[in-house]
């Protein structure tokens, strides 16, 4: 388009131009906000992108964690022990740490027995 466009200046003087070389495009403001705007846009695309490809490959880990950890039950004890170790290498004033309700039904139904046996005994 440009060489045409050219073209239909010099044919008339007999001239033939056939290297052109721009050296500077000056844009309109509003041009150059709009570029801005779309290169922003693909950005955040391209981040989105990455983000929800980390998510899924993490999920992906922690499906076959799951899987190892179904077949082999001791697997999510020696997990909680390591994490209450790292918790406590933090040297916190004070760790709160959840505890599976299974791990007190021993508890309970011993001080159920005792509570029931306390009272016949009186």
């Amino acid at each position: 388009m440009l060489q045409k466009i050219i073209d239909e200046h010099t044919d008339p003087w007999g001239v033939k131009v056939s290297t052109v070389e721009i050296k500077e495009v000056e844009l309109a403001d509003q041009m150059k906000r709009m570029m801005s705007a779309q290169a922003e846009a693909e950005r955040e695309r391209r981040a989105k992108i990455i983000h929800a490809d980390g998510e899924f490959q993490a999920s992906e880990k922690l499906a076959k964690a799951g899987a190892v950890i179904a077949r082999e039950p001791v697997t999510l004890q020696l997990r909680y022990l390591q994490t209450l170790v790292e918790i406590a290498s933090e040297k916190n004033s004070t760790i709160i740490f959840p505890l599976p309700i299974d791990m007190f039904k021993a508890f309970a139904s011993r001080l159920g027995l005792e509570a029931k046996t306390e009272g016949k005994g009186k």
